[in-house]
């Protein structure tokens, strides 16, 4: 899918797309023929949001097309349209009905959602195969195609990424897939490989990829001005996930081609960073591992030395996430970047108790919250903050190390994660930690089933204000 292919430039015979809320819709049709409000009632019509009925022309074809808006608050209302219109180009027409949240944006928000509902992973796919001709949106003359193309290029990116079965996306292709971001912005990519981990001191990456026949590695993406803010981005790249000795029942495995789903989200950012040209110092680091099964693969009950220099006993080794995002956290926090951000799919307490859509955030900065919820309100990319509350440490207590790696009680376990990884962040980092599913259960508008590039809008929004303080 390109720009190209959904949002057009040109089209004379553009069919008429009217966007009604379903409060304007009586004045709407009050001015519409007896004959196309017999029709639109005829479909049941209500002017919910992302329904769509076509007004039929002479020669078969419709000759405008009318979506629901509902209260004029979803943004995805024409994320549906592409694959649901018979195609052709739709231009906007009418656009009434807007909730004041979303009125002056609606434009950009056609466009983005109109492009990501459009989204096809057709990597595996034969080239005369089922994927349909999507239809095509004119660009509306309002839209902010700067961000619409930022956007929409990173979730696709990062999409991408994560639908791929591990067989093509191991630490080996998920560097590479780095490698081609930072060289099209002209950014600096590093790789600490296999043994090499031990001599720099990355003992935790080490241990939890060392059973693949794809050796782990560090990826280090570095670009933009020393003077300008140091912004450091850590994403969890397990690029399949086992279990390891603690092995996943088969329905446990079955989607963790998208374990890598952190550094996919996060690699979308920094291309979202890059892109904009912010002025900032950007660092993106990515923990790349394989969490897989052989005679050498690490064990409960093993105690496993770290960059932070305290000692994490394992307690299952099916919370690995956590064990290569403490050495990646550690060399982040060094560099007292002015903002620290961290995205894992990382513990299945999280999605119990937030579910699939709301990636759950994590941070003791007060003022850090509060930017990143405005910016996700702002973005209708949804956050929701949970305690780093101090007492549950206690709980991932060792009696034989300095901390175990996910301790015996079942309560709280998306906390008791985030507070493992504080650890090797210390206290004057302002850091935030999101747990994320990046997956898509279930398609919705411009939402199809699959990879899915949560909090991508929301930190790009906080990362762009940091660098225009």
């Amino acid at each position: 899918m390109t720009f190209a292919q959904v949002l057009v430039d040109a089209g004379s015979s553009a069919v008429p797309l009217h966007a009604i809320g379903a409060s304007a819709l009586a004045e709407w049709l009050a001015a519409q023929s007896a004959q196309d409000r017999a029709w639109i009632a005829a479909h049941g019509f209500k002017a919910e949001s992302g329904s769509v009925v076509c007004l039929p022309g002479n020669d078969g074809m419709p000759r405008a097309a009318v979506v629901g808006l509902g209260k004029g608050d979803d943004p995805w209302a024409l994320g549906g349209l592409s694959k649901a219109l018979p195609t052709g180009i739709y231009a906007l027409a009418d656009v009434r009905g807007c909730a004041p949240a979303l009125s002056g944006s609606f434009a950009t928000w056609a466009a983005q959602a109109w492009a990501l509902g459009a989204y096809q992973f057709k990597r595996y796919k034969k080239s005369t195969g089922e994927a349909r001709e999507v239809a095509q949106l004119l660009w509306p003359a309002a839209a902010d195609r700067a961000a619409v193309m930022r956007n929409v290029e990173a979730a696709v990116l990062a999409r991408d990424l994560i639908n791929t079965p591990a067989a093509d996306m191991l630490p080996t292709d998920l560097a590479e897939a780095i490698k081609q971001v930072g060289e099209r912005f002209g950014a600096s990519v590093d790789e600490t490989i296999g043994e090499d981990l031990l001599a720099e001191n990355f003992p935790m990456i080490h241990a939890v990829g060392r059973a693949s026949a794809v050796p782990p590695r560090l990826i280090d993406l570095r670009w933009g001005d020393e003077k300008h803010p140091k912004i450091t981005l850590v994403g969890k790249g397990v690029c399949f996930d086992t279990g390891g000795l603690d092995l996943k029942p088969s329905s446990g495995m079955a989607l963790m081609k998208k374990d890598m789903g952190g550094a996919a989200v996060l690699l979308g950012v920094a291309q979202m960073v890059m892109s904009a040209g912010l002025n900032v110092r950007l660092r993106l680091l990515i923990p790349a591992v394989e969490n897989a099964v052989s005679g050498n693969a690490f064990r409960p009950g093993d105690v496993l030395p770290t960059r932070k220099g305290i000692t994490v006993e394992i307690g299952n080794t099916d919370a690995e996430g956590r064990l290569v995002l403490g050495d990646a956290l550690t060399e982040a926090a060094s560099e007292n970047p002015a903002l620290l951000i961290d995205c894992a799919t990382l513990t299945g307490a999280a999605r119990t108790a937030l579910g699939p859509d709301l990636p759950a955030l994590f941070t003791d900065d007060e003022t850090l919250a509060t930017d990143l919820l405005a910016a996700s309100r702002a973005t209708f990319d949804p956050l929701w903050r949970l305690p780093l509350w101090a007492p549950y440490r206690k709980m991932i207590d060792s009696k034989v190390a300095d901390i175990n790696n996910a301790g015996d009680s079942p309560f709280a376990g998306a906390i008791t994660a985030a507070l493992f990884l504080k650890e090797f962040v210390g206290e004057n980092v302002p850091w935030a930690h999101i747990d994320l599913f990046a997956w898509n259960k279930s398609a919705r508008p411009g939402r199809p089933e699959g990879g899915e590039a949560y909090a991508q809008r929301a930190l790009f929004e906080v990362i762009k204000n940091k660098a225009a303080a």
